[in-house]
């Protein structure tokens, strides 16, 4: 175990100079320590606070498609079986356990600024509103650059290019793509923001669990009961974010529409061709609407295509 020592400075938090061995010793946050560790323990309530927050969005999206009359965001049907969707969406390499990874690393390294370690003070409900608005400007940022960048085609197609094939998306295709993708657009945004904000623990747990839920909720294939409120106040909604799995070339924002309205790369769904304008084809009984569909047509892939067979669908 390493002894600690109290550096003499005018800094806040103080930091701490822990020695490991041999006469090594590096700085560290201040807090409780597993030897020159830092204690998991708020580690473990960040990943159970995402955890609960994707659970009841998991929980909200199996009600309201079960038992509440809502209608798709597009025309085209995107059946599956919901059990699928679950253990797809919790299981891709590229998406949530990579997001627990950067955690886990990110946290036991003391990356991140000592606020984020200390339990000490309440939540400061504007600083959980501006990570969120930090986090989503970069990834704005960071999503044109992977469409639009110096890095040309062959770095679109090997990081972002593999999300795009959802062009009618479900909720749980929100963190199906691929590690490139996954490390460019959400954690590099995660640890400029964690930087130029310093949050406390329960802010970061906040933080992080509002904005993983809201990126799930704009993905998913059905209307929620707030998308006219917040589409009056730039927020996202799943009708914005379709404009983007199918046309591609706007709407880079995900949860504001801000930047791509400043930036002039918005398009309202109305006009893109697959919008469910008249609100018809109302969904209840499930995600596995079979008695809509013919049985046997490949469920898994509707609303899905092939690199070859991507396009611009963009208005009437």
């Amino acid at each position: 175990n390493g002894d600690l020592i109290t550096l003499s400075d005018d800094r806040y938090p103080p930091l701490f100079l822990v020695r490991i061995r041999d006469g090594m010793s590096r700085v560290v946050c201040p807090g409780e320590r597993w030897g020159s560790w830092p204690s998991p323990f708020g580690l473990t309530l960040g990943v159970f606070a995402a955890f609960t927050a994707q659970t009841l969005v998991i929980l909200y999206h199996y009600v309201r498609l079960k038992w509440f009359a809502t209608y798709r965001i597009q025309k085209d049907e995107r059946p599956y079986q919901f059990k699928e969707g679950v253990a797809s969406h919790l299981s891709n390499p590229g998406g949530i356990m990579l997001m627990v990874g950067y955690l886990c690393v990110t946290w036991m390294f003391d990356i991140m600024p000592c606020s984020y370690y200390s339990f000490e003070g309440g939540v400061r409900w504007w600083m959980v509103g501006a990570q969120i608005t930090c986090q989503d400007l970069l990834m704005f940022l960071l999503h044109f650059f992977e469409h639009k960048g110096p890095l040309g085609s062959k770095f679109y197609q090997m990081s972002h290019k593999p999300h795009h094939r959802f062009v009618n998306p479900r909720l749980f295709d929100a963190f199906d793509g691929s590690v490139p993708d996954t490390f460019c657009m959400i954690l590099v945004p995660l640890a400029i923001t964690a930087q130029l904000l310093h949050a406390n623990v329960w802010e970061y747990m906040l933080f992080g669990s509002i904005w993983s839920g809201w990126l799930c909720l704009i993905h998913s294939e059905v209307a929620h009961p707030w998308d006219s409120a917040f589409r009056l106040l730039g927020l996202g909604t799943p009708a914005d974010h379709h404009v983007h799995h199918r046309v591609f070339i706007f709407n880079y924002g995900h949860t504001m529409t801000w930047w791509d309205r400043l930036a002039g790369t918005y398009m309202p769904p109305e006009k893109m061709k697959s919008y469910n304008r008249n609100k018809h084809a109302i969904v209840r009984g499930g995600s596995n609407y079979m008695s809509q569909v013919s049985a046997g047509t490949g469920l898994r892939e509707q609303g899905r295509v092939s690199v070859a067979q991507e396009g611009s669908k963009i208005t009437d």
